[in-house]
């Protein structure tokens, strides 16, 4: 008699649990797609073109405005919180994959639209965390404890350290730093359609892979990753 009411309260909580998670996921999806809408529509009025002598101002503030709303969302609201941790990491770490599309930046230095110093190693780097995504993610599929294995945070951290790199090189090479062997700057990411990248799947890859870092060093902290750690 007295399993019936606790057994009553537990589907009651995970009831209001996945509803809860559903509508963070319909938020999170909204807010994906104004600003995305938002992205374009700024691109198509030239907002993130700057002077020829001036620092790419409106990429920077494209790139980590919407890092600042993530972090601050992530640390001050507990239950989109909860919504990462639960994200799932194989479609977390799948869409990685996309970042083969570095290949594009090499294309576009082979027909002189941006320059080598930035399109060599923003696009073998992407090129190099896209092909190893697919590995990634079956690892996760074999064993979802590979989440806080040091292969795979590292794989994030390379993967952060790669997009910095990407914008560190496209802002010096923009233009307003005179001096550099530049035949052409990198003044077309700030155009439609290339913003899109800097301005929305820069920032975007960046929260994935925090939030794989995030859900690793949960997993790393929790009681059972500890007793595995011990037997093993």
């Amino acid at each position: 008699m007295k399993n019936e009411p606790m057994g009553s309260l537990a589907e009651n909580v995970a009831s209001e649990f996945n509803y809860g998670h559903s509508s963070m996921k319909s938020v999170v999806f909204a807010v994906l797609a104004l600003w995305l809408g938002l992205v374009l529509f700024l691109g198509f009025r030239g907002a993130f073109v700057g002077g020829a002598d001036s620092p790419p101002l409106g990429i920077f503030l494209g790139l980590t405005i919407p890092l600042a709303v993530f972090f601050s969302a992530y640390f001050g609201w507990s239950a989109f919180r909860a919504f990462v941790l639960k994200a799932d990491l194989q479609l977390v770490s799948a869409v990685q994959a996309w970042r083969w599309g570095g290949l594009g930046f090499l294309s576009l230095y082979a027909h002189g639209v941006l320059p080598g110093l930035f399109a060599f190693p923003a696009g073998l780097g992407d090129m190099a965390i896209g092909l190893i995504a697919p590995w990634m993610v079956l690892g996760l599929i074999r064993q979802p404890s590979f989440a806080a294995s040091r292969r795979y945070k590292m794989w994030n951290i390379l993967g952060i350290t790669d997009l910095v790199v990407a914008v560190s090189m496209g802002t010096l090479c923009s233009g307003f730093i005179h001096g550099l062997p530049l035949n052409v700057t990198t003044g077309a990411m700030a155009q439609i359609p290339l913003v899109l990248i800097p301005a929305y799947m820069v920032p975007l890859f960046i929260m994935l892979h925090a939030t794989a870092l995030f859900q690793a060093r949960q997993l790393v902290q929790s009681p059972r990753a500890k007793v595995q750690g011990s037997r093993s």
